[in-house]
């Protein structure tokens, strides 16, 4: 079969852009990232066109983020230039706000005195964002609301606080009015704060399964404050806590032994610090970001299914889905890397006094380590769902010592399952379930 192949650059003259061959460049203009390729054979022509996709969002810690006096909420999302030119624009300010209905009974006060003391016109739609209540009709109600109040797609951003459902729900929401309109996330759990709120999925449970529809259509922003932890029953702080000793476990020995020493403390603080100097709960949070962010920047859409973040996440969603609401997200997490702790130290990669520390460390934090319901045959369900919903590898994200691991991509045979989670069971079923 004859064809005949050509690479072709675009560029824009005159607010129109042409298709140049990449060897003849001959209008000066602006060049697009993207490519066109085409194909030319006896059967026809075909094109596949290549185009990068950009997004920029950033993650801002702050503190006092509801204070009128405190410009983030309304324009931390904007760089010099974009705000400039927004302050010189004389049309009204216009937010919605979608909260969760608890964090609305704690500060939608003074969400109404922030947006008030700084003349927004506004609207703040109050949602039980639960586990329980995480599909689509959400999502739908969100949307009919969004549609009534009116916004600008490009210049008045949604701004969503509450935990990971109500990020979750917004995100979807967001990515699909009008294709996609800009959101703000504003965390008020650790487990948030830490997970939903710095990466770019959004999702709903659907037909019985965790997140089964979704996006990947980052925010613009998020603001993280944890003066919202202040608020939380010691449970949430724990559950939270479970991502951050992940990222430790994955990537960060000195977080780790930050969890490991401090790691009671922080939780029964609330992870609040005391002084101006970065303590404990501001680099064990500063840290747990950081690595995210790692992780996340060079693959936010996943495109490599080779991800450490996924450790915790092989078991959890199943048991998570099967026992709802009797876990929390980070507790179901924290039985899944107990149980792939167990796993790794089989298989020679810890020691035994590694594996220990790391039990010890989560039993500091109040966590739960083992499960009733996260049984052997659970177990096997879910390696196999991740076998089929992984290009056919098992991907397993392994801790290789102490803030250090690795993926691995072979499958685990029955007979050593079977003798890991004996032992599991064995050692930890007298911590009893959460």
């Amino acid at each position: 079969m004859i064809s005949n192949s050509s690479k072709f650059s675009l560029v824009q003259v005159r607010g129109t852009w042409i298709r140049q061959a990449e060897q003849h460049r001959l209008a000066e203009g602006k060049v697009s990232e993207a490519k066109i390729y085409e194909n030319k054979s006896e059967h026809g022509v075909s094109w596949t066109v290549v185009s990068p996709i950009v997004f920029t969002y950033r993650v801002i810690q702050c503190q006092n983020l509801l204070d009128p006096t405190n410009d983030t909420l309304l324009w931390g999302h904007l760089g010099k230039e974009e705000l400039k030119g927004t302050m010189d624009n004389s049309k009204p300010v216009k937010r919605i706000v979608v909260i969760d209905e608890t964090v609305n009974q704690l500060y939608g006060s003074q969400v109404t005195h922030y947006l008030e003391a700084r003349n927004v016109v506004h609207k703040i739609l109050s949602l039980p964002t639960t586990e329980e209540n995480k599909g689509l009709e959400l999502v739908t109600k969100i949307l009919e609301d969004i549609h009534k109040f009116g916004i600008d797609r490009r210049s008045e951003p949604i701004i969503a606080i509450g935990g990971g459902v109500c990020l979750d729900v917004v995100g979807l929401a967001a990515s699909l009015y009008r294709r996609r309109t800009p959101y703000i996330r504003v965390p008020t759990t650790l487990l948030s704060y830490i997970d939903a709120s710095v990466g770019a999925k959004t999702g709903v449970n659907f037909a019985g399964g965790k997140n089964k529809l979704g996006s990947y259509v980052p925010p613009v922003a998020t603001f993280l404050d944890r003066s919202f932890f202040q608020t939380l029953p010691p449970r949430q702080i724990s559950n939270g806590m479970a991502e951050m000793l992940k990222m430790a476990l994955m990537k960060h020995r000195g977080l780790f032994e930050l969890l490991e020493a401090e790691g009671r403390k922080m939780l029964h603080s609330k992870l609040q610090s005391c002084s101006e100097q970065e303590d404990s709960a501001a680099a064990s949070t500063r840290i747990a970001i950081e690595t995210m962010l790692e992780e996340l920047a060079p693959n936010l859409w996943e495109d490599d299914l080779d991800r450490l973040v996924d450790f915790g996440h092989l078991i959890s969603p199943e048991l998570e889905m099967t026992v709802l609401p009797a876990l929390l997200h980070g507790e179901a997490v924290n039985i899944d890397m107990s149980f792939m702790v167990y796993v790794a130290h089989q298989r020679g990669l810890l020691t035994a006094d590694e594996k220990y520390r790391i039990i010890q460390c989560m039993l500091a934090l109040e966590l739960p380590v083992w499960h009733q319901d996260c049984t052997l045959a659970l177990v096997q369900k879910s390696l196999s769902e991740r076998l089929r919903h992984s290009a056919g590898s098992l991907r397993m994200p392994l801790p290789t010592g102490l803030g250090c691991a690795e993926i691995f991509h072979d499958m685990i045979e029955d007979s050593i399952l079977c003798q890991v989670y004996h032992k599991w069971t064995d050692e930890l079923a007298s911590s009893g379930n959460k």
